[in-house]
Order: structure tokens, then sequence, then C-alpha cells
């Protein structure tokens, strides 16, 4: 969920400022998309990966009561990060966009 909340915000600002470019908006720095874009990858990948590390611990044995969290925890949420923010950008430039760009 933690991937997905930040890939939908990230992403409109994404729609936001390539709508904006489309339409004929000059903006400081000219057309920085691709930066943009790798940014938007990174900062949920990141983000996923370590809210999922700080919300799933290693599964405790029988009679233990400590849970630990490992680097699996953060492979789990870097690994359901990436087709998150993947589908939230097909969304948003397939179906979203072209709807405002008219």
């Amino acid at each position: 969920m933690s991937s997905l909340t930040v890939a939908l915000v990230l992403g409109v600002l994404f729609l936001a400022y390539d709508v904006a470019l489309e339409r004929g908006a000059d903006l400081p720095g000219g057309d920085l998309r691709l930066l943009a874009l790798a940014v938007y990858v990174l900062l949920v990948l990141v983000v996923g990966a370590f809210v999922t590390w700080l919300v799933v611990p290693l599964p405790s044995g029988a009679g233990m009561t400590r849970q630990t969290r490992t680097p699996w925890s953060l492979a789990l949420g870097l690994f359901a990060a990436v087709p998150i923010a993947y589908l939230v950008l097909v969304i948003l430039h397939e179906m979203i966009k072209p709807l405002l760009v008219r």
C-alpha cells in the first residue's frame, strides 16, 4: 500500500509536469521529463522497500517473542514496488493523459 500511495502522488505530479510541457509551458530547466521519471521510479522503489521493511518483521518461531527485520523484508518491498511503479505510470500516461491533452 505504501508503494501505491507514493506512486500515485508522484505519478500525478509527473503527469501535471508532462501535461504542462505538452501545452507549451516554458518551465525553468527546460524539458526534464527523463530526470523526473528516473526520480519517480527511484523514490517509489526506495520508499516502498523501506516502509515494507518497517512493517513486515521476520516471522517468529514458537516461543520466540522478539521479532527482527531482515534484508528479506526490504527485498519484498522492492519487488512489490517495481510493478506498482510501472502500472501507475502506464495508467496515468496511457489512460489519463489523453483526456487532459485534447
